[in-house]
């Protein structure tokens, strides 16, 4: 290659930029995995131009056989990058022209940087979100499948991270679940914003070539080309709306690790970590801690930092292209690889914990779980709720001053607090009837869970179709492409 060019855009000036400002504005470290697009960027934007008759056929095909040529070396790994270019997309283009010569020169026409990079990264954003979709369904799958086998487990639920009232360990997982789903509902959202060709904007009004923006859309995979030349260099609203997505996803990720950690400690002892999901202590040789779960919460800070990063760079900057959006690919990558990570390993924690039944049944039997059923029965009797309210806070209270559960008060005891109590309460404290009467529609009764189950059964399906399909309409996209 020839040393002396250093950048694309090196005429402009009587002497190379300084060591460094080249260091300084570099951003090959990230972009590298930007290779394998701007390879499909360019063969799309070449064959438009050999059909439109802007480059000769001959200039077309040869362009696309050193295309080719590269994609082969970036997929076996061995192609030549040249640290001193400043990112991938300089490697590609002086790989080519020293392949092609004049030919290769011709591939920039109609085109500029401020376009190629938004298509390559829209194109990488489609994969990422597809892997991450991906990612949550398996753990959708295995806070699913854990929960139809517990579906009967009695454990205390929380408010204020006080006992509440009793529900199913089943109904607890399925809650994870459905907050997962509008997890992967957001990313499929973002897809079909991401999935919008700015190829063809060049630097930000247009070009002046009679090029074919819709042919280069469909070559890629595209829905469509941005409406705006202007809008279409300068739009990042893709990569706010996919880690907004991804910060959501990680604080899901971060309140489903900190249970695990709570139950997994000797004062709750709900559950134990798998040991392949666990490590221990360098001075305390009984210590088996839940550090997968503690990373993965830790980590969320991070994953919110990116999705500031990037606003922050994106709330001042005038139209269109500015040097700044540079900054977006490594909070973006960087999220991608910490959420996927995350949502892998959550997946494995789920289904190797062991939950301990009798643990989490007996720490039903404290807190007065079974409160709200004894203010339901009064109110079933004919009491309005607010007085039925206020006399269970009295029995509570009378409870706690002797030492006493609701369900081991006698009949003599509990009449003081409402003539309407009969001996037929006894049939209502049972902490496993305040479960089983829970039949209302989302509700924690294991009658009426399956048909959450049946509800996620759907969710999983269609998430499965969409990633499924978009796999295979790129797929056949690209193997076009490269024929």
């Amino acid at each position: 290659m020839d040393g002396e060019r250093k950048t694309l855009w090196s005429g402009r000036f009587s002497q190379g930029a300084a060591d460094s400002t080249l260091a300084f504005t570099s951003s090959l470290e990230v972009d590298r995995r930007l290779a394998r697009y701007d390879v499909l960027g360019s063969l799309a934007h070449v064959k438009m131009l050999s059909r439109q008759g802007i480059i000769s056929p001959g200039d077309g095909e040869s362009i696309e056989n050193g295309l080719r040529r590269i994609m082969s070396q970036i997929d076996e790994g061995t192609f030549a990058v040249q640290e001193r270019l400043e990112d991938i997309h300089s490697n590609i283009e002086f790989a080519l022209t020293d392949m092609m010569r004049d030919a290769g020169a011709r591939l920039h026409t109609g085109r500029s940087r401020n376009d190629q990079v938004a298509t390559d990264v829209r194109m990488w954003q489609r994969d990422a979100i597809l892997e991450t979709a991906g990612a949550i369904m398996d753990l959708e799958r295995a806070l699913m499948a854990r929960a139809s086998e517990n579906v009967d487990v009695i454990l205390p639920g929380f408010t204020h991270v006080q006992h509440a009232q009793p529900v199913t360990l089943g109904h607890h997982l399925m809650a994870h679940f459905f907050r997962l789903q509008r997890d992967a509902e957001r990313f499929a959202d973002c897809y079909r914003r991401t999935n919008v060709s700015p190829l063809g904007s060049a630097a930000m009004a247009g070009t002046t070539y009679n090029i074919d923006r819709l042919y280069t859309a469909q070559l890629l995979g595209f829905g469509a080309p941005c409406a705006n030349s202007m809008d279409g260099v300068s739009d990042r609203d893709f990569v706010a709306e996919h880690l907004f997505a991804a910060a959501l996803t990680a604080v899901h990720l971060s309140s489903l690790c900190e249970e695990l950690v709570y139950w997994s400690s000797p004062e709750f002892g709900f559950l134990e970590m798998d040991d392949a999901y666990s490590t221990g202590s360098s001075i305390m040789p009984q210590k088996k801690n839940p550090d997968v779960a503690e990373l993965t919460r830790g980590r969320t800070g991070a994953t919110i930092g990116d999705l500031m990063n990037v606003l922050c760079t994106l709330k001042s900057l005038p139209l269109t292209y500015n040097r700044d959006l540079q900054e977006d690919k490594a909070a973006l990558f960087a999220a991608h690889d910490r959420t996927v990570s995350c949502l892998r390993l959550a997946a494995a924690m789920i289904s190797t914990a062991k939950f301990n039944r009798a643990r989490m049944l007996a720490a039903t039997r404290d807190g007065f779980l079974n409160a709200t059923d004894l203010a339901d029965y009064l109110v079933v009797k004919g009491l309005p709720f607010r007085r039925a309210h206020e006399a269970v806070g009295a029995a509570v209270r009378y409870c706690i001053e002797r030492g006493k559960r609701l369900e081991e008060l006698s009949l003599e005891e509990l009449r003081p607090f409402s003539d309407l109590i009969e001996a037929d309460v006894f049939e209502v404290l049972p902490i496993e009837q305040c479960v089983r009467r829970r039949t209302s529609l989302g509700g924690t009764s294991p009658e009426i869970i399956p048909v959450q189950f049946g509800e996620g059964e759907t969710v999983l399906r269609k998430q499965g179709e969409f990633i499924a399909g978009e796999r295979e309409r790129l797929d056949r996209a690209f193997e076009r492409l490269m024929e």
